[in-house]
């Protein structure tokens, strides 16, 4: 064991833990088990990455312009700096992750993130200089590790990149799905069925219309997403703790966003105003909300799905893929779990939207202290939208297959409201004669006219067509 201490007091770490006193208080003080998201471990390692060769090119200019030992500053060794940067560069991948002990749900603004960051990529940088962890003497978690840094400019900038890297995945996912969509759409082009409006029988449609809506819906979902990137391009770092950029110089704060970009490739860029940046969070909110309107469009899709596969149908004629057992005790039963997975998504989906606004206005003065708890539940949406539309794709659009017979086109004929593709022609009361007789008599529109002779037989096989019941509207000649 080894002893480390702060001003509060000592603790006992194991000798070969990365992480320090900082991250085991903060251990000690969250007792929760939500795991921190490790795509914004990875990208904290990141911004320090940038930091590190920020501090690099600031000290060489500083070099080329006055002798630095005469500076009131101390600079960092070279080799210290290097090897800082090999530990970033190994967190930036997501090594020694099994060291971050702080959880999700977490008090501080997120400096027990930074901390215990700084504490693995300082002690790590101890083991690659042959030291032992623990030994800040020589690489420090707060001199050296969070050079130039604060909690409240590192920790939301690495969200911001977290976020971007998720939202270019959900971006390909929803192209991903849409084109999935588009099959379906193309393969039962102009395949009639019936439509519905408030759960009641309506109009006929088409199966490709109804894709076409999904279709059309993720459309839009994807440019939404695709905005998503100008909202929260903007980021505080170099800013310090409250934006004023104190105790940071100058050229560290102009040039380290620069670095973030080229390490990212992501379309970052430093805040005109660093303060706000800082203190309001309202640049998640919106993205959240975007995440919202996508979680809205597959809740949609996957409620219709599932009334349209279920055995509430008679006749049946959409089916989606069986994918597992459904009971323990009932044999054959076989549940739709895409759409209950999905469902059950969204309205977590949801929830983190409420949490996100709530904690965003609780943002007080110059920061705001519950980023931690924001930004969990702002990449929660992300990976659950990312798991929705890729077991949507995967499962489900790919398998679902929809009856093609001839007997699939006998219920529309049977339903009283096809009549109203007859209103034009012979007028409302008698449209509403002749689906009246095909209820109470339960035989088709042909046999009920047959009876009733209100038409043409000729001109209803016409009327009757698939194409006459789809096409968009009618012309006065169509009525001759």
């Amino acid at each position: 064991m080894r002893i480390e201490s702060d001003f509060i007091g000592e603790v006992n770490l194991p000798d070969d833990a990365l992480y320090g006193i900082h991250s085991f208080r903060a251990a000690e003080n969250f007792p929760d088990t939500t795991l921190f998201f490790k795509e914004w471990y990875k990208a904290v390692g990141t911004v320090k990455l940038a930091c590190y060769h920020t501090y690099l090119k600031f000290k060489k200019a500083a070099e080329s312009k006055f002798d630095i030992n005469s500076l009131p500053i101390a600079f960092i060794d070279d080799n210290i700096i290097n090897v800082l940067i090999k530990s970033a560069e190994e967190v930036s991948a997501g090594k020694y992750f099994d060291h971050f002990i702080v959880p999700a749900i977490q008090g501080g603004a997120g400096t027990s993130i930074n901390m215990n960051v700084n504490e693995i990529i300082s002690n790590a940088s101890l083991l690659h200089q042959q030291k032992s962890p623990g030994d800040y003497s020589l690489i420090d978690p707060f001199e050296q590790a969070n050079v130039f840094q604060s909690t409240n400019d590192v920790i939301p900038t690495a969200l911001t990149v977290a976020a971007m890297q998720l939202l270019n995945v959900l971006e390909e996912s929803i192209n991903q799905l849409r084109q999935a969509v588009e099959k379906q759409e193309s393969k039962y082009r102009n395949v009639i069925r019936q439509g519905y409006t408030q759960m009641q029988s309506a109009v006929p449609n088409t199966y490709d219309r109804l894709f076409s809506t999904y279709n059309n819906a993720l459309s839009r979902d994807w440019w939404r997403v695709s905005k998503c990137f100008e909202r929260i391009k903007e980021v505080n770092l170099g800013g310090g703790a409250i934006g004023t950029g104190i105790s940071i110089p100058r050229f560290f704060i102009m040039q380290v966003v620069s670095e973030l970009q080229h390490l990212t490739g992501l379309p970052l860029t430093r805040s005109e105003n660093l303060s706000d940046a800082t203190a309001n969070l309202d640049r998640f909110v919106e993205v959240s909300a975007t995440l919202k309107a996508h979680a809205v469009n597959l809740e949609k899709m996957v409620n219709d799905l599932r009334l349209l596969s279920s055995d509430l149908f008679n006749n049946r004629e959409l089916n989606i893929p069986q994918r597992q057992v459904g009971s323990s005790i009932m044999p054959g039963k076989v549940n739709p779990v895409i759409p209950e997975f999905v469902i059950s998504a969204v309205q977590k989906i949801y929830a983190n939207d409420q949490q996100i606004a709530s904690l965003c206005g609780q943002g007080c003065l110059d920061l705001n202290a519950y980023l931690p708890s924001i930004g969990h539940a702002l990449l929660d949406s992300l990976k659950l939208l990312i798991a929705c539309n890729k077991t949507l794709k995967q499962n489900l659009f790919s398998q679902l297959t929809i009856s093609s017979s001839d007997d699939t086109i006998n219920p529309v004929y049977l339903n009283p409201s096809v009549t109203t593709a007859l209103s034009p022609y012979i007028d409302y009361h008698k449209a509403s004669e002749m689906a009246k007789h095909m209820k109470k008599k339960g035989i088709d529109v042909f046999a009920a006219n047959g009876e009733l002779k209100l038409m043409e037989q000729q001109q209803l096989k016409e009327l009757m067509k698939p194409e006459s019941l789809i096409r968009q509207g009618y012309s006065l000649n169509d009525l001759k």
